[in-house]
């Protein structure tokens, strides 16, 4: 052992070394060797590898359309007549406490609902555009989360716990799959422009190693930080970056716990891969004008303009073999900000709406048309609904007893519509979904059994699920 001043080195336990000689650098030469042919390397560890699932996949990639702040289940999927009928009168339910305790009346939909397809799905005039995908969504209107407060039901939606540590669910599935292109994350978020309450702890890593966290980008021209190389010579920047992998290689051999060294390396190395990949990507001016125009590229509401292009380049991320893209709301005009209409219900879903509503549907057409639908999951949610009565006059306040969400493609059944609440949209009444049961399934469709995808962390055997979940069967194809 070494002495130098004060510091003196950590001895690896046997265990440590086996990990490391089998999990780090000798794979970095192994892809050598292999001629970075990604497919040779099935069952490796890291997220630029492909990993083995436990069953054939339906799914081999997930767009989670995250709506931010809880859309109003009886103003989306879930008509109610009985709330026009009672409109202003007493609320005839027991009432369950809520966020703020200003409690109205009964509150009728402002908004029509028409059935669309074949399956003659009823859909509310807010989404004139998804309408038309009536057959191809899966929506399911017996939700329930554990959790009315935005910050513990996000953590609920992404990881599975109402607090955060956790690893998100875009993380756990780069965990068990990895991804399909080695320059870009298996994990990213394209953020519109609001991060949810709960900041970026929502697509953490948490105790999974760091190579997993989601990768923000930001909505604009520059969505990463520092893309452009440092050096303008090639040569340089490589001899820059092998120094640094010489350093922090050494580190790796010095030092018993070296996750984030190893981290730090496999970052700089997608980083380097990255400053060629992600400005083709976003490189959307070369769609035709067809596209931008499909996807409301053109439009004159800025938000439309935003979600626009996350959806654009959510299709071309999945293109390349990204595992998880999360997309996040933009900022509506009026104050409105995300779904989250606690008074003004009527501008605020309006405007929500119809920033997101094109958009999806070009996302949906895009996918369909060029068969990536049927092996890309896409799901629409928030992390809560809104109650049937007022909340002053004109808002909804938080619901967690009962709302819809939907999904499209990768194996689930298009035209359906599963679960039920009760005659004013409060509470399910029939085929309840959890979140546990909704990550499960996800999982499922992706070809990994949720019981088995693991990682030992504090004494136990830690999942995506903890100890609860069960594959909704009736909603796979």
């Amino acid at each position: 052992m070494h002495h130098c001043n004060r510091f003196i080195q950590t001895p690896l336990t046997r265990r440590e070394m086996l990990s490391t000689c089998a999990n780090g650098f000798g794979l970095v030469a192994l892809a050598a060797l292999f001629g970075n042919n990604i497919e040779s390397l099935e069952g490796a560890t890291g997220t630029s590898l492909i990993q083995k699932p436990h069953y054939p996949p339906k799914a081999r990639n997930v767009i989670f359309l995250y709506m931010d702040g809880g859309p109003s289940q009886m103003d989306t999927f879930d008509p109610k007549p009985l709330l026009t009928k009672e409109h202003g009168q007493p609320f005839k339910m027991k009432m369950e406490p809520t966020q703020f305790d200003n409690n109205g009346s009964t509150f009728k939909s402002p908004w029509s609902f028409k059935n669309y397809g074949q399956c003659g799905m009823p859909i509310s005039e807010l989404f004139p555009h998804i309408a038309a995908f009536a057959d191809d969504l899966c929506v399911v209107r017996s939700m329930v989360s554990e959790f009315s407060e935005h910050t513990a039901a996000n953590y609920f939606l992404h990881t599975g716990l109402g607090m955060s540590g956790r690893p998100s669910m875009g993380a756990w599935a780069t965990y068990g799959l990895g991804t399909e292109n080695q320059s870009l994350p298996g994990f990213v978020v394209l953020n519109g422009g609001l991060t949810p309450p709960g900041g970026l702890d929502n697509f953490s890593n948490g105790f999974l190693p760091a190579t997993y966290q989601g990768s923000v980008f930001r909505a604009g021209a520059n969505p990463v930080a520092d893309l452009e190389p440092m050096e303008k010579s090639p040569d340089l920047q490589k001899n820059k970056l092998d120094l640094l992998r010489k350093l922090d290689s050494g580190c790796a051999n010095r030092f018993a716990h070296s996750d984030k060294i190893e981290s730090a390396i496999a970052n700089y190395e997608l980083a380097f891969r990255m400053q060629a990949a992600v400005p083709e990507l976003i490189e959307i001016k070369k769609e035709s004008e067809a596209t931008r125009k499909l996807y409301g590229l053109d439009s004159d509401y800025e938000p439309t303009r935003i979600f626009a292009a996350e959806c654009l380049i959510a299709r071309r991320l999945v293109e390349r073999g990204v595992r998880f893209v999360e997309l996040t709301c933009p900022r509506v005009p009026n104050g409105a900000d995300r779904w989250d209409q606690h008074s003004s219900l009527k501008t605020g879903h309006e405007g929500n709406s119809r920033a997101v509503d094109q958009p999806i549907a070009a996302l949906l057409h895009d996918l369909k048309a060029g068969g990536l639908l049927d092996h890309t999951l896409v799901v629409w949610a928030g992390e809560f609904g809104r109650t049937p009565f007022a909340q002053g006059s004109d808002g909804r306040d938080h619901n967690p007893f009962g709302f819809s969400i939907w999904m499209a493609g990768g194996g689930t059944k298009g035209g359906m519509i599963y679960g039920a609440t009760d005659e004013y949209g409060y509470k399910v009444v029939e085929n309840k979904v959890t979140i546990h049961d909704l990550h499960a399934t996800m999982l499922h469709l992706l070809g990994i059994d949720h019981k088995r995808l693991t990682i030992r962390f504090g004494g136990r055997d830690m999942r995506l699920t903890d100890v609860h979940g069960e594959i909704v069967h009736e909603l796979l194809a």
